[in-house]
């Protein structure tokens, strides 16, 4: 499938929920990665008008469940995050910022990313990795 199909497809399904109220696009994909991105604005910042590290984590395990099935190219899968954790960097108060997955592992029902964010001048802002569980859908 072509890249741009892909990312139509990842769109479609981010354009409800959690994922449009973020505003999350989806906006690179290669044979290795995904990228998604999320503006930087006041839905999502802390009270003192900084970007609020669960809005990070939230994009970063977007990105790296939308991977597995990116990636393993299997519609039929149900995909849950089962663990999540980030370290954050640097703040942020307007912009963009861009989250990229890369597996470390990618077993059959247990999957391993690290998911790289960054703000628009690629400096790093955090840095998530994420356990993901499959299963075949029924």
């Amino acid at each position: 499938m072509a890249k741009e199909d892909i990312l139509k497809i990842c769109n479609q399904i981010a354009d409800k929920g959690l994922l449009k109220t973020l505003g999350i696009k989806f906006v690179d994909v290669g044979s290795d990665f995904l990228t998604a991105s999320m503006p930087v604005n006041e839905k999502v910042y802390q009270p003192d008008g900084i970007l609020h590290g669960g809005a990070t984590v939230a994009l970063a395990e977007t990105v790296g469940s939308a991977a597995v099935a990116v990636l393993t190219k299997n519609p039929n899968l149900i995909i849950r995050g089962i663990e999540i954790n980030a370290n954050h960097i640097k703040s942020v108060k307007n912009g963009n910022i861009m989250a990229t997955a890369k597996p470390i592992h990618l077993g059959k029902t247990i999957q391993l990313w690290e998911i790289r964010t960054v703000n628009e001048k690629n400096q790093l802002i955090s840095i998530s990795k994420l356990t993901t569980y499959t299963r075949i859908k029924k």
